[in-house]
């Protein structure tokens, strides 16, 4: 199919958006969830990314049709004009009260039913390509733009930066991936989610706003598209959140380091970590008031499924941590369930056998092995099929992922194949039960996933209730099990069935950089440079580290999204919600303001230390010290002291 000669098959570039709350102004509702009713709304930033690589397919397609397209109340025609503003040309609503309270899986089913209603199948005989955003802002799931891919049965390219065309029908995206990214070739009709990392989205223009206003937007119900009631809104959705608490920080206030010079100013700082910083001072907990359990009767929901799957992924030939991460809470999960519930991971790959036994010494009963020459870099279409028929098969009540970039794809798109719902980024996981007012039954046991949302400052406590319950887990926040030498278990071979069509999508090219990433999950002290540590690539905090190392001290850098954003690190240096969650002995950020994404990523830190230029910087609630100063000043000050032999406390290594 080319695109380029062939006008008859003008391309259709189709655009989701989401209006979503600011964070700031999110208020907690008397039932315990988020009330949205009085928030200011904007276009989520990362679908204006998307927006705006629409736009720039235009200029290698001008004859293209650009759509944009959402689903919410009738306040969201807000932001459809907005993008009709920007360039686009026409504008749909999903808007029906029988929706409210989607989980993402309803959610995907809803926008990809509209789709094949306005005739954009799989089988579409005119081109056209689905562009999101990564995530919203208000839920932090990249969950949708894979639900809406399975769901019509088309390809998909996840935490993209940039897209192209070909000029032959093909689609060519730069995927990130852990340690460098990835160029991807993919078929039309196919979808793109676009991280906010492309092109900034453009402003409106004068002609494109009086367009907007007088555009139709056509709005749909879901009797309109042909949608039934039984897998969406609140009732039909496979996963409820059933309790959101506010995220209260047990850090005790900043020690700030005080000094007419950087001299003096380190030489405070010293002095307070020697004396410890401050003491949290806590408030006495006002006793619950105990709610008397009603003598429901028990239900089991799980219809004979049994055991806890984990998905194994091989990178680069090695075993990703984050997915030996997983075997902590898989083993705790297993406990609590009790029954002799097992244990079972998935290794999916090219001569994979030689890992089966790591996973069992570090606590899986038992291993699937599925080995094909095709399967040797992961591929989200071959593995999701996969993953899905060996559930089928085995029926696992509980399946965990790492919230990788990859894990955060594949979760989904198998969730939409089992009719499961997918809870994304968890940091807790645990067995409990749900006590249902309104059926007068209680389900147990349950899967109790916790995650934190609204830009990490909630905590949403999310069930789901068809099985196989499935997880994906925040990478870092679980420990490694301790690995059991010579530990036995079962290793088993699965041979699945591969459909060719599930390996349309062509890898062009893998980079990898080292990239600092096993070693900012090991290291004692990690220095993490912001947006004002750029001017010189870092190289004060390189020089730091590398001072840290030559006195024997394990330590790395790493950086705030701002400086992946610019070039100046790898995705695999990148603290924060989107990036790696780590817990170092100390943390020192330098020149980061403080925004709640990247704090996600070090607040588990045993010490963090902030230096900063501006006194009224956010990182320094968060910090147990902190010094007010410039990054050339303050960095060289304390590289002089590392050589002559401070080491923040750390012991120097033996070996």
């Amino acid at each position: 199919m080319n695109l380029k000669n062939n006008a008859r098959m003008a391309l259709t570039i189709i655009s989701l958006i989401k209006q979503v709350p600011l964070p700031s102004e999110m208020r907690m509702g008397e039932d315990g969830l988020m009330d949205r009713t009085k928030a200011k709304s904007i276009i989520n930033i990362d679908c204006q990314f998307g927006l705006e690589a629409g736009l720039q397919l235009r200029k290698q397609h001008p004859d293209a049709k650009l759509i944009v397209c959402s689903m919410g109340p009738k306040s969201f025609e807000g932001s459809l004009r907005k993008a009709i503003s920007m360039g686009y040309d026409e504008a749909y609503l999903l808007s029906d009260r029988k929706l409210g309270g989607s989980d993402t899986y309803a959610t995907g089913l809803a926008i990809s039913t509209m789709l094949k209603h306005l005739g954009f199948t799989k089988d579409s005989k005119d081109p056209f390509i689905i562009l999101a955003g990564r995530q919203t802002s208000d839920g932090d799931t990249a969950h949708v733009p894979s639900q809406v891919a399975e769901n019509i049965g088309i390809p998909q390219a996840t935490f993209v930066e940039t897209v192209k065309t070909d000029g032959a029908g093909k689609v060519i995206a730069k995927r990130i991936i852990e340690g460098g990214y990835q160029m991807l070739k993919l078929p039309l009709p196919c979808v793109i989610s676009l991280t906010p990392t492309g092109i900034p989205p453009r402003k409106p223009s004068l002609s494109g706003a009086i367009k907007a206003r007088k555009l139709e937007i056509k709005t749909f119900g879901i009797d309109d598209i042909g949608l039934g009631t039984e897998k969406i809104g609140i009732d039909g959705s496979p996963t409820i959140v059933v309790k959101v608490v506010n995220i209260i920080s047990e850090r005790p206030p900043v020690k700030m380091a005080e000094g007419h010079d950087e001299a003096s100013l380190v030489d405070s700082l010293i002095a307070n970590l020697k004396a410890g910083g401050n003491v949290l001072e806590k408030k006495e907990k006002v006793a619950k008031k105990e709610t008397e359990r009603p003598d429901f009767p028990e239900k089991d929901f799980r219809n004979g499924a049994r055991g806890i799957i984990t998905w194994a992924e091989i990178t680069n030939g090695k075993i990703s941590r984050p997915s030996l991460e997983l075997l902590t809470p898989a083993r705790n999960l297993a406990k609590k369930l009790g029954n002799d519930t097992k244990v079972m991971t998935l290794i999916i790959g090219k001569n994979v056998h030689s890992f089966a036994q790591t996973f069992i010494e570090h606590g899986s009963d038992e291993v699937i092995l599925v080995e094909n020459d095709k399967l040797e870099e992961y591929l989200v279409l071959p593995f999701s099929s996969i993953f899905a028929q060996v559930i089928k098969e085995r029926k696992p009540e509980i399946a965990l992922f790492a919230a990788t970039t990859s894990g955060r794809e594949l979760a989904p798109r198998i969730g939409m194949k089992t009719d499961s719902g997918v809870t994304a980024d968890c940091t807790g996981l645990d067995i409990g039960e749900y006590i249902d007012k309104k059926e007068k039954v209680i389900y147990k046991p349950i899967l109790e996933s916790r995650r934190p949302t609204y830009g990490e400052s909630k905590l949403a406590t999310i069930l789901g209730f068809v099985c196989p319950q499935i997880s994906t887990a925040r990478a870092g926040t679980f420990e490694v099990p301790e690995r059991i030498s010579g530990k036995q278990g079962l290793v088993s071979s699965f041979n699945p069935v591969l459909n060719e069509k599930d390996f349309v999508v062509e890898i062009m090219k893998t980079e990898r950089g080292e990239g600092g990433l096993q070693n900012l999950f090991d290291a004692d002290i990690i220095i993490s440079g912001g947006r004002g540590t750029t001017y010189d690539n870092l190289g004060l905090i390189k020089a730091l580290v590398a001072e840290l190392r030559n006195q024997g001290i394990n330590a790395e850098w790493a950086s705030s999204r701002p400086v992946v954003d610019e070039g100046v690190a790898e995705y695999a240096r990148q603290i924060g919600q989107t990036g790696k969650t780590i817990r170092p002995k100390i943390y020192i950020a330098v020149g980061i303001s403080g925004a709640v994404q990247h704090i996600a990523g070090m607040k588990e830190s045993e010490k963090i230390i902030a230096i900063d230029h501006n006194p009224k910087a956010h990182i320094f609630n968060f910090a147990d010290f902190g010094i007010v100063g410039e990054y050339a000043d303050i960095i060289p000050e304390l590289t002089e002291r590392v050589k002559a032999g401070f080491r923040f406390g750390i012991e120097a290594r033996k070996d």
